[in-house]
């Protein structure tokens, strides 16, 4: 199976380094925060759950509309993902 991605998708690197296994995690990082619903739908059926959630996981960032949808769709707890712990971390404390 191919995934179906639009190149723009990738325009902070050459399209053709990409690689489906290597760059997974980038890729659905990509797909999820700036991808369509046949992108999205297409990495549901390359990628088993499991990989998709890891990369949800390990995310540096996502949007909040996509941390939103991530979390209700996968049934994730936010305290999981990396982004979100990393954001409370860095917040300003007021003194």
């Amino acid at each position: 199976m191919q995934l179906s991605l639009r190149p723009e998708l990738f325009w902070d690197l050459d399209i053709n380094t990409l690689n489906e296994e290597t760059h997974k995690n980038y890729i659905i990082q990509q797909v999820l925060n700036y991808g369509t619903i046949k992108e999205f739908a297409s990495i549901l059926h390359y990628y088993p759950s499991k990989t998709i959630k890891q990369a949800i996981k390990q995310a540096g960032y996502l949007d909040p509309k996509t941390f939103a949808f991530v979390l209700f769709y996968f049934n994730l707890d936010k305290n999981d993902l990396k982004c979100y712990t990393k954001k409370r971390l860095s917040q300003a404390r007021w003194i």
